[in-house]
């Protein structure tokens, strides 16, 4: 009984990243695209990071920001630099685009007392990264993994059997008790567990063939706001300069 409830404790310090109160989090959505952003924040340092800003929402972002007293270090957005000095746009090495930063496999993304680990999880597009909180208790899985699905992999040099890969080696190798934070979902779900996706996801939880036959063959519609997406993305969400 003493060692059962000397795991819960130690489970339990192991969420909070160390000493003091737990990360400040706030999961935001944007509506057109069904996309969510993070604003994680170090309560002490105030420092903080905004995950898979939307281009449309980053005058919102940033006031909240500023109402919660926070200092942003890095944004996967160029806007935000504007909009709030000091802040750096950040993206993959292999996405190809424009940013302040590129990061690749391994690298770690410090704000006060805690980190986010990048992990490359590419198939959806090849520049696709998953961020892990250093104590492996939040993962935000951008468009490779959602709750119950995945990314697609018809369009933007997706494949799927290396999709397949990235979820199952770099993702489902998580804790089991791992939240998983998604880019996007349109059925009004919010958040998951690896556990649950290791076990209930209809798609990954299938043979890397039968999942490689089932994304071949999903027929999906254009996305709506592709064309538009596609070369904001590649400049890191600047926009063009005037001609």
């Amino acid at each position: 009984m003493a060692g059962a409830v000397l795991r819960v404790a130690r489970r339990q310090l192991s969420q909070r990243s160390g000493a003091g109160a737990p990360v400040l989090l706030r999961q935001l959505f944007e509506p057109n695209s069904c996309t969510y952003t993070y604003l994680l924040g170090d309560r002490e340092s105030r420092e903080a990071v905004l995950i898979d800003p939307v281009l449309e929402t980053a005058p919102r972002d940033a006031q909240l920001i500023k109402e919660l007293g926070l200092r942003l270090l890095y944004a996967g957005s160029g806007l935000l630099r504007t909009l709030l000095p000091g802040c750096q746009s950040v993206i993959s090495r292999l996405s190809g685009a424009q940013a302040d930063l590129h990061i690749e496999e391994g690298d770690s993304i410090r704000f006060g007392r805690f980190a986010l680990e990048t992990r490359a999880s590419p198939g959806h597009t090849p520049g696709c990264v998953t961020f892990v909180l250093n104590d492996h208790s939040m993962a935000f899985t951008g468009d490779a993994l959602l709750i119950r699905g995945c990314g697609r992999t018809d369009f933007q040099q997706g494949c799927a059997k290396t999709l397949y890969h990235s979820v199952h080696e770099k993702i489902f190798t998580l804790p089991g008790h791992c939240l998983i934070y998604p880019a996007h979902d349109y059925h009004g779900l919010t958040v998951s567990t690896v556990e649950e996706e290791r076990t209930l996801n209809p798609r990954l939880t299938l043979s890397c063939e039968e999942f490689v036959k089932v994304m071949d063959n999903l027929n999906l519609p254009k996305p709506k706001q592709i064309d538009f997406a596609v070369p904001a993305n590649m400049r890191c969400g600047v926009q063009s300069p005037p001609s």
